[in-house]
């Protein structure tokens, strides 16, 4: 089991420019956001787990103590850009790789935990974290037949009124089989408004190629909700706050 972590945003929305440093090494309660991020994934080695870093990378190395593995995201060219990157550190390895956030602090352990063993025993080719939200953020909603298989994902600003209402959420985190990921990421296209190479675009390749995909739902959480505004760090720091 490896795991991917993304972390080489700017945040200028969080206004990190101003304080200088990459978003994943703001502070939410004395400590940096990415932190929180390697230590629900410490079930796996360090080595086993890549930083993908750009702005600033090197005070990332600095705050970062470890033998994690790093790979660098020079220009900002989106999520599945981004897991490109880290295709020379999985050289030869064939098995699962999650990809987490690393502006995302509230995850558990269990979570993350639970994805792997759920792509394992389903011998799946993607697992896709679903979050079923009762006041939903603008995140992408999935979408699932009668049979209750998901077979797609709207992005927010994309719903009708009527999908609008659906309460599950794609929340960007996933399982991916490696073989798979890697190939499939060179495929991508960037015809989006954003000119950006999207990772969510990797599910639907796995649907319209017909390997297996399944979901793992999680509920009423606030562990979705990640840091991109001001507002958004004082909510997670007030969260962090409170937990036992």
């Amino acid at each position: 089991m490896k795991a991917i972590v993304l972390g080489a945003g700017k945040g200028t929305r969080l206004q990190s420019e101003q304080y200088n440093m990459p978003k994943v090494l703001r502070k939410a309660n004395g400590k940096p956001l990415l932190q929180y991020v390697l230590e629900a994934l410490n079930f796996l080695k360090e080595e086993d787990m890549t930083i993908v870093v750009g702005y600033k990378k090197e005070m990332v190395y600095d705050a970062i103590k470890g033998n994690y593995q790093f790979a660098t995201q020079d220009k900002q060219l989106g999520t599945g850009h981004a897991v490109l990157v880290t295709e020379d550190v999985f050289k030869g390895y064939k098995g699962p790789i999650l990809v987490a956030y690393g502006d995302m602090p509230l995850y558990k352990r269990s979570t993350y935990e639970k994805m792997f063993e759920i792509h394992d025993s389903e011998k799946a080719t993607c697992t896709v974290l679903t979050a079923v939200i009762d006041d939903p953020p603008a995140y992408g909603r999935i979408i699932r037949n009668t049979d209750n298989q998901m077979i797609g994902v709207i992005e927010a600003k994309d719903c009708t009124k009527e999908q609008l209402a659906i309460k599950e959420l794609n929340v960007g985190v996933y399982v991916f089989d490696s073989e798979f990921l890697f190939e499939n990421l060179k495929s991508l296209k960037n015809d989006n408004i954003q000119q950006e190479y999207y990772l969510t675009d990797i599910p639907k390749m796995v649907m319209e190629q017909d390997k297996k995909l399944v979901t793992h739902t999680i509920y009423h959480t606030n562990e979705v909700y990640g840091v991109n505004t001001v507002e958004e760090l004082e909510f997670c720091e007030r969260v962090l706050k409170n937990q036992p």
